[in-house]
């Protein structure tokens, strides 16, 4: 288990192979979920769960300012030993 922090304005791509069998919990602030075609998805708040595994979400989006937190649980196992199952990229200032 660990934290994805995202910025206010930040976002994150979503690596489908990366987040296998992963489950986020939004712990402080809201987070956006950007669907494949690029339009933006439900903004989910504190104590919202969430799987991506075949959800067609690309993206996770801080549409806030303030910092917010996703607690993100993989299952134990050889193949996920040592993965962060996403990558952080630069705040692009919340465009897409």
């Amino acid at each position: 288990m660990w934290t994805l922090v995202l910025r206010g304005g930040a976002r994150v791509v979503v690596v489908a192979a990366e987040w296998y069998d992963a489950f986020g919990v939004v712990t402080r602030g809201r987070v956006q979920l950007e669907l494949r075609d690029g339009e933006p998805g439900p903004v989910l708040g504190r104590d919202a769960g969430f799987w991506l595994r075949g959800t067609g979400v690309r993206a996770l989006r801080n549409p806030g300012r303030r910092t917010a937190r996703v607690r993100i649980v993989t299952r134990p196992g050889p193949s996920h030993a040592g993965q962060r199952p996403v990558r952080q990229l630069p705040n692009d200032g919340g465009t897409t």
